[in-house]
């Protein structure tokens, strides 16, 4: 069985450690700072037997340099010239085997940055997607095109629906302001609206979500929903068809809202 661990980092990160039950063997996501990873490992004590990256990003590569200095650990991630720091790169429909038995599948979702990619682990139906998919919202199209974020978001939202989504920013009540702007009379998106703001007043992270809530709630996976397409279309001033048209149109609208 899958373990996973969050440890806050900076205002809004999260960096995740996950072991096999019964294991002291783990491995961290992204880890942006070693100070927070050292000690979470201290304090559970375990020992960290491996770094999995998803993309280039500093808050998510920061601490990696730190954390290897005194560790002889593979460092998986993308095969990007932004991570020297990898030494086993991995891309789509490779897999890594971790201590204890768990099997982690790679998927590439290029949009936020060239290089990203995500673990899902099929047994718990885990999947650690940096910030290419966000609960309630998606990460921004700093290198990818839209035909290239959403083609990532439709291979994210074809895993099961029990997935829980690992992503790496507590980012869920202002995106869910934006789901509320682009789709009112969700029902769903109402109640999960109110949801988060109990949890966020009672100081309760909101990640990981599930993918079925992410499918009902999410506006960046509902490009099909009429609703969805005709405030997309409002906004933009044209007639909107192509899930990509849609996603885009939703996209620059989040950007400046």
């Amino acid at each position: 069985m899958l373990n996973v661990i969050a440890v806050p980092a900076f205002q809004d990160n999260y960096l995740w450690v996950l072991h096999a039950e019964g294991t002291r063997d783990c491995y961290v996501v992204d880890p942006g700072d070693a100070v927070v990873i050292e000690a979470a490992l201290t304090e559970q004590d375990l020992n960290l037997s491996g770094i999995l990256l998803t993309h280039h990003h500093w808050d998510h590569t920061g601490g990696v340099e730190a954390l290897t200095a005194k560790r002889s650990i593979p460092v998986y991630g993308p095969n990007s010239a932004n991570i020297p720091h990898v030494t086993h790169a991995v891309g789509e429909g490779n897999e890594v085997c971790l201590e204890g038995g768990l099997t982690l599948t790679i998927l590439e979702v290029p949009g936020h940055t060239l290089d990203h990619i995500a673990y899902f682990e099929p047994e718990s139906h885990s999947v650690f997607c940096g910030d290419a998919l966000f609960a309630g919202g998606c990460g921004r199209m700093f290198e990818g095109t839209a035909p290239q974020m959403q083609a990532s978001l439709a291979k994210l939202a074809a895993l099961p629906e029990t997935t829980r989504i690992y992503c790496a920013h507590e980012y869920t009540q202002a995106n869910l302001s934006f789901a509320m702007a682009v789709e009112p009379d969700n029902r769903a998106l109402a109640e999960r609206v109110a949801l988060v703001a109990r949890q966020r007043a009672d100081g309760v992270r909101t990640v990981p979500s599930l993918l079925s809530d992410e499918l009902a709630t999410n506006p960046f996976l509902r490009w099909a929903s009429p609703q969805v397409i005709a405030s997309a279309a409002q906004h933009v001033g044209e007639s909107l068809s192509a899930p990509q048209e849609v996603f885009a149109a939703l996209r620059g609208w989040k950007d400046n809202f």
